[in-house]
């Protein structure tokens, strides 16, 4: 492994050691639905969601693809002069459409000019050899990067909080996309209720397996118009929330069990204010805790993968 100035393989290394110059992601909605709202897997949603709390304000389902990138760049442009563009397909399930329609949303983003490359959010139960076909040729010309919400490698977890697919799905998903010419990346959540951190630590082992590029890690937040927020009005000692602090402590521990290659892109997520309710960190952004970390990890003398055990 080799160290980024960081004791973890950091994303923004890895993008400047990809692409050799600042690359910028914008967020697009495209009004994409999701198997466990629309009653083909269930009803309601994921407890712990309401995509609202990582939207940014020129997403709107309303405005075109085209639209909603140039707002972007326009909007990015005014604090970096140069720079190319990644189009994140990022609310709900983004290859949950038919295959045409899918193939013209992904050209009409990858048309514009200065987008060099797609970033697209989605579930292990919502891809098909098709779809993984067209991002393998996609790649061949542009930079693709399939993202799976994970959210967590325990099974009674996953039903808990009526994800609607098992990480056994997960599992066959990572291997049929693996060798294809795109980045594989997968999020976790952290916190999730009945979870130990015995348990918590083990996704570190687990989601290690999986043929993944890049991780996105954030801790449970607790959010207006949820599931969650509702169980949590009512029984809220089922919620064990971490502290900043405890979670730092946790973070550190946990980066020391992850594969040493696998590029950690973010460690928390922000909620607006106006839409959280727990827990709260005193308003504590994501770059002052990344430097907490940091600082954290060298206090500790620890590192990404100082625990990996290679079983294979």
């Amino acid at each position: 492994m080799q160290f980024t100035g960081k004791r973890y393989q950091d994303y923004s290394s890895f993008i400047k050691s990809t692409f050799g110059k600042r690359v910028q992601k914008i967020s697009l909605d495209i009004g994409f639905s999701c198997p466990n709202r629309d009653g083909t897997k269930g009803h309601g949603g994921c407890t712990y969601c309401n995509n609202n709390t990582f939207n940014p304000d020129y997403c709107e389902p309303t405005k075109s693809i085209n639209e909603q990138l140039q707002e972007g760049i326009c909007f990015f442009s005014k604090k970096y002069k140069t720079q190319k563009y990644l189009a994140y397909f990022q609310a709900y399930t983004n290859t949950y459409a038919d295959f045409e329609s899918l193939k013209k949303m992904y050209n009409e983003a990858l048309n514009v000019k200065g987008v060099i490359g797609l970033v697209i959010g989605t579930r292990p139960d919502c891809i098909s050899n098709e779809i993984i076909d067209y991002l393998s040729f996609l790649s061949k010309k542009h930079f693709i990067s399939l993202e799976f919400g994970v959210e967590s490698t325990n099974e009674k977890t996953l039903k808990n909080v009526n994800r609607c697919h098992t990480f056994e799905e997960t599992k066959t998903t990572f291997e049929l996309c693996k060798d294809k010419g795109f980045y594989l990346g997968a999020h976790l959540i952290i916190g999730l209720p009945g979870e130990t951190k015995k348990e918590l630590l083990n996704h570190a082992v687990e989601i290690s397996k999986l043929p993944i590029d890049t991780l996105k890690l954030h801790h449970l937040q607790i959010v207006k118009n949820s599931v969650m927020a509702v169980q949590y009005k009512r029984n809220s000692e089922k919620f064990k929330l971490f502290s900043s602090e405890d979670y730092i402590e946790f973070i550190t521990n946990f980066i020391g069990f992850l594969r040493p290659d696998i590029v950690i892109e973010r460690f928390i997520s922000e909620t607006p204010k106006d839409l959280l309710i727990a827990p709260n960190w005193g308003g504590l952004k994501n770059f002052e805790i990344v430097a907490k970390i940091d600082k954290k990890l060298i206090e500790k003398n620890t590192w990404q993968g100082k625990f990996y055990k290679n079983k294979l």
